[in-house]
């Protein structure tokens, strides 16, 4: 020992006398309880409290820094008697059903991944907005009487400028559901709605029987389907059903619908969940009811999971990985997606749901997550104007150039031209960037067959892979409603874009045996309009060849659209409805049905809907005043100035 080589030290006991070793001791814990006092309280300490807390004591699944989630916290504070009410929690679920052909990663958090959340954190300082004062007094323990106060007035000066639904109805141009809900003078259109009707009942009524509470019916096996798609969250078929229930006037299974979403719908789960999915059906489905029937409940319970979503947004660039456990907050990419990067079409379809999330929370940060997406996307290079469909969350540069209108990319474009709508065409941002797009896809991705069709074909770094999927042909509809805020002298060319596209769309159902569409059909050895691959052939139950008819109706009233769309209910009753439900097809090309054996909840929230409303008339769901997300839930044009024009009325009146 080094103290035995000293002189004058005896080596008993180190030649320390009791008073000696009290000073020295003294003097040591006193070094100790200084450096660790600085550590624990000290304000940027939050990164090396993670390192000595346990585990249960931190947010370990928080991306980003310390500070930032405070903020972000602190955002999205509010008092306590707003919290929704909280049902059960539900178990995991058990297989994957989604609307996307995705595979699930479970979450691995490495130290490089915790690194790179970290950094995240810094990168989004500049769009977290700073604490004030008040807000930072609540947090601390000792506050004072006179600190309690202010911040109880500044929390009733903040309840003051609330969404008001009284203010939001009277800047309608129209009743919702219309003079008479839609009916129409015809009495044939008339009867074929009410099948429509008729089929969503019978949907329904099974799906309670065999599947209450799960997210999807197996109508032929009579049981439900939970998935792992949506983080443990239940009732997907409940809530994609809401507005469908409601318009068509199918009140006693509204109010079932309803009654479960206020005692049964836990938004406490603990597991991973599609960003993407989550947003478009639970957000927007519980959107959509709230603005149709003013039920506060609906507007708690969305606002509490669109709080959920926004850890995913924590990344260096501040694009969202498309994977959030929703209890923990832990974000990860998809394992299929290249090199761990985002999805075009999944980053690309939350702007409306978080304008309206900010709308009616009158929390800004909804909004400025979705702006920095558009920020970073306008900042970067693209590929002869295109946007690939991969991009990485941490570097912000595309990952592969593949380019597409279907799968991967589809809602992208489609929330482009309806932001500009929705924000009563005052998103000029927006509207730019989608007539950017149209040129580019114009010049790189249209393309004319052999046989005269018109198609969106896909791209692949600079060779072009002539095959359209059926999620692509929702575009038919999209270039219609874009086609009246282009250049004036572009008009009626996007119009006849628009048929053009939906009338290839339709060759596809017509050129099978079933007259249903395939999954993806082709243009080229020697078939047009047709899938040449065995596995391209099935059909499960989707909406985007009838959304086109629907949106095509309204734009031009031309009767072919919604004789397309007769042949369509047709095919389905014959080929899709069983016993319990209806289910998928494994082949549109053989007579000989084979059942897939899932009802999915798009079916209900998008195929019917947009049937139904096909065989309505237009002022069911007018589109002066509605704009509908990628899952056919109807979200209002926000029309800020009939807003604040009608609370600076309200003010006046109460003074």
């Amino acid at each position: 020992m080094v103290f035995r080589k000293l002189p004058g030290v005896s080596a008993s006991g180190m030649g320390l006398r009791l008073s000696q070793k009290f000073v020295f001791l003294l003097f040591l814990s006193g070094l100790v309880t200084l450096c660790f006092g600085a550590l624990f309280f000290l304000p940027d300490s939050v990164r090396l409290k993670r390192i000595f807390l346990s585990k249960t004591e931190t947010q370990p699944a928080t991306v980003g820094s310390g500070s930032e989630n405070d903020a972000t916290r602190e955002h999205l504070k509010r008092p306590k008697d707003q919290e929704p009410p909280r049902g059960m929690t539900p178990a995991k679920g058990e297989t994957t059903s989604t609307k996307l052909k995705s595979l699930s990663r479970n979450p691995t958090v490495s130290l490089e991944a915790t690194e790179e959340r970290l950094a995240g954190g810094k990168a989004q300082e500049d769009f977290t907005l700073p604490r004030s004062k008040t807000e930072s007094k609540t947090e601390s323990k000792t506050e004072s009487a006179s600190e309690k106060a202010a911040t109880s007035s500044s929390n009733r000066a903040a309840m003051s400028d609330t969404f008001s639904y009284d203010k939001f109805k009277g800047c309608l141009l129209k009743p919702p559901l219309g003079r008479d809900t839609g009916r129409p003078s015809d009495p044939q259109t008339n009867e074929r709605r009410e099948k429509v009707k008729e089929m969503m009942k019978f949907s329904w009524d099974n799906y309670k029987r065999y599947a209450w509470g799960k997210n999807e019916l197996r109508p032929l096996t009579k049981n439900g389907h939970i998935g792992n798609m949506f983080g443990g969250l239940r009732g997907a078929s409940i809530i994609d059903s809401l507005d469908t229930l409601y318009i068509m006037g199918l009140m006693e299974e509204y109010n079932d619908a309803k009654e479960w979403v206020q005692t049964s719908l836990d938004l406490n789960s603990n597991g991973e969940a599609s960003l993407f999915e989550v947003n478009i059906r639970y957000v927007g489905g519980l959107l959509a009811a709230y603005y149709l029937t003013g039920e506060e409940m609906y507007k708690s319970k969305v606002m509490e999971l669109g709080e959920k979503l926004l850890p995913a947004f924590n990344t260096p660039t501040g694009i969202p990985r498309g994977v959030i456990n929703l209890g923990s907050g832990t974000s990860w990419s998809w394992g299929w997606a290249s090199a761990g990067s985002s999805i075009l079409a999944e980053f690309g379809t939350l702007h409306l749901e978080f304008v309206h999330l900010s709308e009616l929370s009158r929390n800004p940060i909804y909004t400025e997550k979705v702006m920095n997406i558009r920020k970073l996307l306008n900042k970067i290079e693209k590929p002869h104007g295109l946007y690939p469909n991969f991009l990485s969350p941490v570097s912000g540069n595309w990952v592969q150039h593949h380019v597409s209108i279907g799968g991967l990319g589809d809602s992208f474009y489609e929330y482009l031209i309806k932001s500009y709508l929705m924000s009563d065409k005052t998103d000029e941002d927006a509207k730019k960037m989608y007539y950017g797009a149209m040129e580019a896809i114009e010049a790189n991705l249209v393309q004319k067959s052999p046989g005269g069709l018109t198609y969106m074909a896909e791209w692949r770094g600079g060779i072009l892979d002539h095959k359209m999927g059926h999620l692509a042909c929702f575009s038919g509809g999209m270039i219609g409603i874009g086609a009246d805020d282009g250049a004036p002298e572009k008009r009626q060319h996007f119009l006849d874009l628009a048929a053009e596209i939906t009338h290839t769309c339709h060759e596809s159902y017509t050129r099978s045996a079933t007259k249903l569409g395939p999954e993806a059909f082709r243009f080229d050895g020697g078939g047009e309009a047709t899938a040449t691959r065995l596995s391209d052939r099935y059909y499960i139950l989707r909406p985007e060849v009838i959304e086109s008819y629907m949106y095509m109706w309204r734009l031009t009233h031309d009767p072919k659209y919604r004789e397309w769309g007769w042949e369509a209910v047709e095919a389905l009753e014959q080929h899709c409805r069983v016993e319990s439900g209806f289910s998928g097809i494994r082949d549109v090309y053989t007579m000989t049905a084979s059942h897939d054996n899932m009802q999915q909840s798009f079916f209900l929230s998008e195929t019917l809907k947009y049937l139904y409303l096909l065989f309505s008339d237009d002022d069911l769901l007018p589109l002066e005043d509605w704009v509908f997300n990628t899952e056919a839930h109807p979200l209002p044009i926000i029309r800020r100035g009939c807003m604040q024009d009608e609370a600076t009325q309200d003010k006046t009146v109460s003074e």
